[in-house]
């Protein structure tokens, strides 16, 4: 059968496998991504250990949640639907990401996988709190439902909030099992680094190149 099926009261909702998948494929190259996500969770992962990690973890899912949720309730569509405030997104956006290059290739900048033992150590509040900023101002979360998601929507397969909510959550789940490997392999990830100088500077500048990039096609996103 091709299709997954949901029933929602008197009407049917479907989602075809084959959407659910495809979208699954693009959640999964968007995490995999570098970004500031990915920063933000190996470094307290690294910082505090796996449990803070987690943490983190659980407030980035929110964020996941809080776009999901937007989306299927058409507020991303009232926002697109205004340039000036889909600019000033995009703009902000591009604006953080630069930032983050910069900090990541600044001189005496250290690699995001190379422990710090000179920053506080957050309360678990602080922990979620931060990861469900760093999500609500990641830019390419931002993209993903606003202009990803509506392409995987069917108009004749019934309730297009149940479709978003589904797909949300497909995104959601893959981002989540990601997120969780990243955050249980980044204290051994910090290992390998630091008994490799040399890969410490590759991966900074290459950070940084991707960072700039993601940038470039955030500015460039009609």
């Amino acid at each position: 059968m091709n299709e997954a099926a949901f029933a929602t009261g008197r009407r049917h909702i479907v989602v075809t496998s084959t959407n659910l998948a495809a979208f699954a494929l693009v959640s999964f190259g968007m995490v995999i991504t570098p970004g500031p996500n990915m920063i933000y969770l190996i470094s307290r992962s690294i910082l505090q250990g796996s449990a803070a990690g987690f943490i983190s973890l659980f407030g980035v899912i929110a964020g996941f949640v809080f776009y999901m949720l937007c989306a299927a309730f058409g507020v991303t569509a009232i926002v697109l639907a205004v340039p000036f405030a889909f600019k000033a997104i995009q703009f902000a956006g591009a604006a953080y990401l630069l930032y983050l290059a910069w900090r990541a290739v600044k001189p005496g900048a250290g690699s995001v996988f190379q422990p710090r033992t000179d920053l506080p150590v957050d309360p678990p509040l602080r922990l979620f709190t931060m990861g469900f900023v760093t999500n609500l101002l990641n830019p390419k979360i931002a993209l993903l439902y606003m202009s990803l998601l509506p392409q995987f929507l069917d108009l004749e397969k019934g309730n297009l909030l149940a479709q978003s909510v589904l797909l949300g959550s497909v995104q959601i789940m893959v981002s989540f099992a990601v997120n969780a490997a990243i955050v249980l392999a980044a204290g051994w990830v910090a290992r390998w680094f630091a008994t490799r100088p040399g890969w410490m500077r590759v991966q900074r500048w290459a950070m940084a190149s991707v960072l700039t990039a993601l940038a470039l096609s955030v500015v460039t996103a009609r």
